[in-house]
């Protein structure tokens, strides 16, 4: 089973690293990034922001950790981290999402 995953973020900078970090970790196999106005309420009081959405695809076995790591690092108190199965997809890019999401973490070179 396949799931995709909505965050926001407050900047590309923050989306990128977020997006960054899972595909290190191996919790995501794609990240797609794009700028969104979000209107809401915090805090009592009407809120305008220019965000940053985040579209991830990954394996639903995924999702706890992914919820864990985003929670760690995310700028906001309350991170907008929301899920849907993917129902259906083309066999090649749901193998290839299993692929990304199961070999090994690169390992870093140490240029010492």
């Amino acid at each position: 089973m396949y799931t995709s995953v909505y965050i926001t973020a407050s900047s590309m900078d923050e989306a990128k690293g977020l997006a960054k970090t899972l595909l290190e970790k191996k919790l995501i196999a794609c990240a797609n990034l794009f700028p969104i106005n979000s209107i809401y309420y915090w805090n009592n009081e009407l809120q305008e922001d220019n965000e940053f959405a985040m579209i991830l695809k990954t394996r639903a076995e995924l999702v706890d950790k992914l919820l864990v790591e985003v929670k760690n690092i995310h700028s906001y108190d309350v991170p907008c981290i929301v899920t849907w199965p993917i129902a259906k997809g083309s066999e090649e890019y749901l193998s290839w999402i299993d692929h990304e999401t199961t070999k090994k973490m690169l390992r870093k070179k140490n240029n010492d």
